[in-house]
């Protein structure tokens, strides 16, 4: 009996170490051009170009401006989503994809032709004495339509997560819609939403196609990166590489090892 399991043992070992081999070498092929860039990043004359500073000042201002506005229109959105059924439903969903499937560089014209000072939505705003291109609003408003499409797909799983169940008991026991939403429906989709903030946060930071078509003044990271790279070089992105790394990956890690803690309790 002994020796059958040690050979069943000995059989699935090499199985196993095919899935770990494959992953090994799928992890190296991610992690490459990270290693790579701190091979070649030229340390002893690491410093920031003219108006680096400025456009990292612009990029983490303006980034969580809109992350603000992402959480606090997808959240109402995401949760109907979930939680309703109703005729139409499904031409709702299709214009979500559609945002979230649309090349940036498409996305920002078509921001621009509405938007823009001659389209209907520019027009207006400028009237009211809001230019929306090549302005603060124009940075946010295109940094929201890039991230707000993966939000929504992020917190809507969130909240089809969550039982229905306990959102009728709580309603049976006497709260109201908007109390068994936050104290229910939110906490219990905490997880989902936190990967959801996270995964907007990124987007929103680095969103270059949208930001470059419709608002590429003020300069961001993103767009400072493409500027450096064209009229300086390599060594002028180097610089601002690292500092779009240090600021967009702690939120990620952080809320990441937030859910891990708290499915381990």
């Amino acid at each position: 009996m002994s020796a059958q399991v040690d050979l069943q043992v000995s059989d699935g070992l090499p199985r196993a170490r095919a899935p770990a081999l494959l992953g090994a070498l799928t992890l190296l092929l991610i992690a490459g051009p990270f290693i790579g860039l701190a091979c070649v990043t030229p340390w002893r004359d690491f410093h920031f170009f003219p108006g680096d500073t400025r456009a990292i000042a612009v990029s983490l201002v303006y980034s969580l401006l809109s992350l603000g506005l992402i959480i606090a229109f997808g959240t109402p959105l995401a949760w109907w989503l979930a939680r309703h059924a109703f005729r139409g439903k499904w031409l709702l969903e299709a214009v979500i994809l559609l945002a979230l499937l649309t090349p940036p560089l498409a996305m920002g014209i078509l921001l621009a032709t509405l938007y823009g000072p001659y389209g209907p939505a520019g027009s207006l705003a400028a009237r009211a004495g809001v230019e929306l291109t090549n302005s603060a609003p124009a940075f946010i408003l295109a940094q929201c339509y890039g991230a707000l499409p993966y939000f929504v797909v992020a917190a809507r799983a969130a909240f089809e997560g969550v039982p229905r169940e306990l959102e009728h008991i709580a309603l049976t026991l006497g709260k109201t819609p908007w109390q068994t939403f936050w104290l229910v429906s939110m906490p219990l989709a905490r997880l989902g939403l936190a990967a959801g903030v996270a995964l907007a946060w990124v987007r929103a930071l680095g969103e270059f196609g949208v930001v470059l078509i419709v608002a590429y003044y003020p300069q961001g990271i993103p767009v400072k990166l493409w500027v450096n790279l064209q009229d300086i070089g390599l060594p002028a992105v180097y610089p601002l590489l690292w500092v779009f790394f240090l600021v967009a990956m702690p939120l990620p890690l952080i809320l990441g090892l937030a859910s891990r803690r708290q499915r381990l309790f």
